[in-house]
């Protein structure tokens, strides 16, 4: 069963990303399932620290964006907002190229808090970031 407030667009989706630190870094969302949402993040100049791995923030930036996206899917626009409120990574294996892959899920869903894990991937589909993040729900005050 699908957990999404209306069927999601992809194309819609990554739209919202134009002139922003998304499409500045290359994150694209790739994928929406019934209960998840994929993207992924190049794994290069742009996402790099200087040991010419993938930089934890910009894992983090990845996570929270698709834990972010998802948690607004699942929730009335007209009538809400969800604002992140903490998000936390393990870093587990540095990743040099290719791409990151993400996969965020609900692990909670309540009226005024979500918590979304989201996993992350190097091209070899080897485990390299576990995160964990916890959106507010709030009134949308521009409705």
């Amino acid at each position: 069963m699908s957990i999404w407030f209306k069927e999601p667009n992809l194309e819609e989706v990554n739209s919202w990303s134009q002139g922003t630190i998304l499409e500045h870094i290359g994150i694209e969302i790739t994928e929406i399932g019934e209960d998840y949402i994929e993207g992924t993040m190049p794994a290069d100049h742009r996402t790099f620290q200087p040991y010419k791995l993938v930089h934890g923030g910009a894992n983090i930036v990845l996570a929270e964006t698709l834990g972010s996206i998802g948690g607004m899917l699942t929730i009335d626009p007209d009538k809400y907002i969800c604002v992140g409120q903490e998000v936390n990574g393990n870093h587990l294996r540095g990743v040099r190229s290719g791409t990151v892959r993400g996969r965020a899920q609900q692990v909670h869903g309540g009226s005024k808090s979500q918590v979304w894990e989201i996993r992350l991937y190097d091209s070899n589909d080897k485990l390299s970031c576990i995160s964990r993040l916890t959106l507010a729900v709030v009134k949308n005050r521009h409705a």
